[in-house]
């Protein structure tokens, strides 16, 4: 590569009505229901993959689950369930909206091809036609889906068109529109393999990039550096360019945090409720049955019938607080009991199955289990709560303030025009993007893109006569995106080592102090989630310190202008996390996060949404409450 072809990438600009960011889940959905509804008009679409759409996102690996299946659930009680979990201020008019819709998505994922495990009798029904899927629990249902995302994808493609798919190029910033400073007109990146800029214009936009993960210093360290629950390419990139086109974000204090499989981070979930494991203290003792007193000081979070994940968490992390470590789940004797009444074969078949829950979507726990000499059905394994993570779409809430339905109750101010439209116009959301509304997952994702899409449509065609103009010449945004590049050219032969410069920093090394702030002072592993205000403000201090010396970071290649831009949309994120927490005072997930100077939760002031938006220019965050209305104890309409 030379140095002039990597210095001057070639500009490629492009104009589209509708834009999707992402190949994730949600934008996969998007991409279906989109060309349901563009169909007799000369609407233009694209959609843009950091990645490869086959293994994009969270599902990449594959999954042996689909948590949200609701069949012949109350979409109501899902609201409910979803609002529990996440001690109580959730949107229920969007948890609602998407649980009336759901179960359509998980239907065409069987039509495409996906294996959902029925119950005897009902093999060779489908879902649609009545099949009854073997569930591990009331809203999750067991596949074979090492291929999940790959059999998604392909209906997005097909649907889309291979024309319409521009694959990796990393979109980095969104552009307000010259004229109208509070929507967007457009989005640039680069292409990760060719020295290329893409520029594009559009009418409207989905920014489903996911959500944040390596925000905070991981447990795993050396050569398991880089191991993590959630993807690893996940870099906030959805918070961070929504917040600097303008829009609200909401509940950016929460995290989540799950108990996992020790170092390889391998799911929990269908040991839990299919295989009916318990999890135990080192001298066998079920925290939960040990501790439920706890509970009895979150009513009624922690006395549901299932408690809030964070409460969970915080149970267990008493038992080591306590001395009474590791934290074990209980394989043998759960395995034992379900033998009790198979035969050898079956049994043969059971422990199959115990291995293939790792091996659809967690291949690298199946290799600590194989490397430690674990044989589950003889030897329990260790659980430990991971490092925090910030997401929409699984057991977290933190993302974007977006417009709801408008038939479900809820106050004028959650609806505003189109459903998952950001405050900004013409910015859609969906996913881990949007905010206040959990527990969506793989199937809840995709649904909510299919809201999204034809959202959308309905504004693209609004605005048919509207032409997007950047408010930013697009010389000054390549200078911008380029900076890294430019810097180390600029550089490099100042010292004989590449990596040791008094001029730059490499892009790992500012992740490694990023991850520390944050790990040390906003609630990580390293103080077992605990902040304080005095914390927090050394937190504030250093980010701040981190900013200014991130304009210092360097690209000697495309790989590392990826990270770098990365880094940039994390810092961004780790501020908006940060500000949350320091604006809400009291601990409202335990388990996931304690304010050890409000370490309560204070149902009386803080049952309410917390809200900001960040200025571009003055880069400075505005916070407020927002009030907590509870829809879920009326009655709602039936499915439309």
């Amino acid at each position: 590569m030379s140095e002039a072809s990597f210095g001057n990438p070639q500009i490629v600009e492009e104009e589209v009505d509708i834009l999707l960011i992402g190949g994730g889940m949600a934008c996969c959905g998007a991409a279906y229901e989109l060309m349901r509804w563009i169909d007799g008009t000369d609407l233009k679409v694209k959609l843009i993959d950091k990645a490869a759409m086959d293994r994009s996102g969270a599902v990449a690996q594959g999954l042996s689950a689909i948590n949200t299946y609701l069949g012949d659930n109350d979409p109501a009680d899902y609201a409910r369930m979803v609002a529990n979990d996440l001690m109580g201020i959730t949107r229920d008019d969007l948890a609602y909206d998407l649980g009336r819709h759901v179960d359509d998505s998980v239907q065409l994922f069987e039509e495409w091809g996906l294996p959902i495990w029925k119950q005897k009798g009902d093999e060779d029904k489908s879902l649609k036609e009545g099949g009854k899927p073997v569930r591990s629990g009331k809203w999750q249902i067991m596949i074979n889906g090492e291929s999940y995302k790959w059999i998604v994808a392909e209906a997005a493609k097909k649907a889309l068109g291979t024309d319409n798919i521009q694959e990796r190029v990393f979109i980095v910033k969104m552009i307000n529109d010259k004229n109208d400073p509070e929507r967007v007109a457009g989005a640039i990146g680069f292409n990760v393999r060719e020295h290329k800029i893409h520029v594009y214009k559009f009418k409207a936009c989905l920014l489903a990039a996911g959500g944040c993960v390596n925000l905070f210093r991981p447990r795993s360290v050396g050569e398991g550096s880089g191991r993590a629950w959630y993807p690893v390419w996940n870099a906030g990139s959805t918070y961070a360019m929504a917040a600097e086109a303008g829009a609200e974000l909401t509940m950016m204090e929460n995290r989540f945090v799950p108990a996992r499989f020790k170092d390889g981070y391998g799911p929990v979930g269908a040991w839990f409720l299919l295989f009916k494991a318990k999890a135990t203290n080192a001298f066998g003792e079920v925290y939960m049955d040990k501790n439920k007193d706890m509970l009895n000081d979150y009513p009624p979070y922690g006395l549901a019938a299932v408690p809030a994940s964070c409460l969970r968490n915080h149970l267990m992390m008493h038992e080591m607080k306590e001395g009474r470590g590791p934290i074990y789940m209980d394989t043998p004797t759960a395995l034992a009991k379900l033998a009790e009444t198979m035969t050898p074969k079956e049994i043969k078949h059971l422990e199959a199955e115990a291995w293939e829950d790792f091996l659809d979507m967690c291949i690298g726990q199946a290799g600590v289990w194989a490397g430690e000499n674990i044989e589950p059905e003889k030897k329990a394994s260790e659980l430990m709560p991971t490092e925090p993570y910030l997401l929409g779409s699984h057991s977290g809430c933190c993302g974007i303030w977006v417009s709801g339905p408008t038939d479900l109750g809820a106050p004028k101010e959650w609806s505003w025009g189109y459903r998952s439209m950001t405050t900004v116009k013409g910015l859609f959301t969906a996913g881990d993007g949007v905010g206040a509304s959990g527990h969506k997952f793989s199937s809840g994702s995709h649904a909510e893109g299919r809201l999204a899409a034809k959202a959308m449509v309905k504004f693209a065609l609004d605005n048919k006569d509207w032409k997007p103009e950047l408010d930013t010449p697009v010389d000054e945004l390549v200078e911008e995106i380029y900076r890294p590049v430019r810097t180390f050219l600029e550089h490099k032969d100042y010292t004989t080592a590449i990596d040791i410069n008094p001029h730059y920093i490499t892009p790992k090394m500012l992740q490694f102090r990023l991850q520390k702030i944050m790990d040390e002072y906003c609630a990580g592993v390293a103080t077992w989630y605990q902040t304080n205000a005095k914390m927090l403000q050394v937190c504030e201090e250093k980010l701040e310190t981190l900013k200014e010396d991130s304009v210092k970071m360097r690209a000697k290649d495309l790989h590392e202008l990826l990270r770098a831009w990365e880094n940039y949309h994390r810092i961004i994120t780790a501020e908006a996390h940060m500000k949350h927490i320091q604006f809400r005072e009291e601990s409202r997930y335990p388990g996931f996060y304690y304010r050890m100077d409000y370490n309560f939760v204070d149902e009386k002031n803080w049952k309410c949404f917390v809200n900001s938006t960040y200025d571009r220019k003055s880069k400075k965050w505005s916070l407020k409450k927002v009030p907590h209305v509870d829809l879920v104890s009326k009655p709602k309409p039936t499915a439309s």
